[in-house]
């Protein structure tokens, strides 16, 4: 095989070998080993358990998973997430993924390189597949029989929107979320290795990260290492107030043989609806290129934030802190405070959806810098402030009060 191709998937399917240079030097190695809490595996330290990740050159599998996600969202921003599975008159797969924000779901998967890999969700009886296949990217609704397809000449492996296209179907999988997570450990993170454990069969070690300092919403986040061959087979991400895993992502059933060919051929049903992606979006196409923006896609937040939950306001975007407790404080410039707000979506001509998102906010709360309102979820927090500033980040409510209270 070539090097750059070599090289390629290496960075794709593999945590980067720069991670465990890195690490060496700015995480925290606990020199902790595992013990007998599952399989009897030789003991190993958190460095070398990243190592055999980042060694891990796993490029072919298939199997099922399971992903569940629960951020305690309100009612509201809940459904706009669509927690109603994967049911919708939608074959765009922005819109697919997003609904990995909320619920539980169960995902059959196949990859077999770089250029080929296919997502199928099956909740309940109706499906909806995202197939990779060289040039070709095609998303699938069996409900709607409706299909949406995007084509780069040059192979997905190749350019920006290559890339684009790899991170859809891969930003699902326990191995993306894992490599995630661990380019973003830094010296604000303890590593150890925790008890070993079982997963699809699989026996694995299980590499726990915590944060450092006090604040942050996250209590830690487990990753269950395969033990022959490094890839990772669950991210479980728990929350500091405890009750299930804020995220759990993991293999059910998993086999690294090479999958047939035909797992990732597709054509068009007929009588399908197509629609052309890259058309679509040149055309600025409606749902097309619509992607998860997080508290910004709320309805009213843009309007409670004078346009800057998305676009940056003022321009005056500060970040507090950094690590696990880093807070981003968003002056948005917005002519109305909230006690304005207030009375506005308690008016008589007030549209419903204003009074429904403010109620969905949490209590109100004071301190130095006056008064807000928190929205609070069980990993991101955000407090909007009555003069119109925004402190968002994955901390406790008691952590925006004292940021905005030392910010005012």
């Amino acid at each position: 095989m070539a090097t750059n191709a070599k090289t390629r998937k290496a960075a794709r399917y593999a945590v980067p070998v720069a991670v465990a240079g890195v690490a060496a030097a700015t995480v925290a190695m606990v020199p902790a080993f595992a013990n007998s809490g599952g399989p009897d595996l030789p003991k190993v330290t958190a460095q070398q358990l990243i190592e055999k990740v980042a060694a891990s050159d796993v490029q072919q599998l298939s199997g099922s998973a399971k992903i569940s996600t629960d951020l305690g969202l309100p009612t509201l921003a809940s459904g706009l997430l669509g927690g109603g599975g994967v049911a919708g008159g939608s074959a765009n797969p922005e819109d697919k993924i997003a609904q990995l924000a909320n619920g539980t779901h169960t995902v059959r998967v196949a990859a077999d390189g770089p250029d080929r890999q296919k997502l199928t969700f099956v909740d309940g009886k109706d499906e909806y597949s995202l197939v990779h296949n060289g040039a070709d990217v095609w998303g699938y609704d069996t409900k709607a029989n409706e299909v949406w397809h995007e084509k780069h000449p040059e192979g997905a492996a190749a350019g920006k929107d290559g890339k684009k296209t790899a991170d859809r179907l891969g930003g699902a999988s326990p191995q993306q979320l894992a490599q995630d997570v661990l380019k973003a450990a830094g010296p604000t993170t303890d590593v150890s290795v925790g008890e070993t454990a079982q997963v699809a069969g699989r026996d694995a070690y299980q590499l726990v990260l915590k944060p450092k300092h006090a604040g942050s919403t996250v209590a830690s986040v487990k990753i269950a290492v395969d033990a022959k061959n490094g890839v990772p087979l669950r991210v479980q991400l728990l929350a500091t107030e405890g009750g299930k895993p804020i995220v759990d992502a993991g293999f059910t059933k998993v086999d690294f043989a090479k999958p047939s060919a035909d797992t990732f051929a597709f054509t068009a049903p007929k009588g399908a609806k197509v629609t052309e992606g890259a058309a679509e979006e040149a055309k600025g196409g409606a749902g097309h290129g619509k992607k998860f923006k997080g508290l910004e896609s709320l309805p009213g937040l843009d309007a409670l934030t004078g346009g800057a939950a998305g676009k940056g306001g003022k321009g005056d975007t500060k970040v507090l802190g950094e690590g696990w407790s880093a807070i981003a404080r968003i002056d948005t410039g917005a002519g109305k405070g909230l006690q304005d707000l207030d009375k506005a979506a308690n008016g008589k001509n007030a549209p419903k959806e204003a009074k429904q998102f403010l109620d969905s906010l949490g209590g109100k709360v004071t301190g130095k810098f006056g008064e807000g309102r928190v929205f609070k979820t069980r990993l991101v927090n955000a407090l909007i402030t009555d003069d119109g500033k925004v402190y968002v980040g994955a901390v406790t409510k008691d952590a925006l009060v004292q940021a905005a209270d030392a910010n005012k």
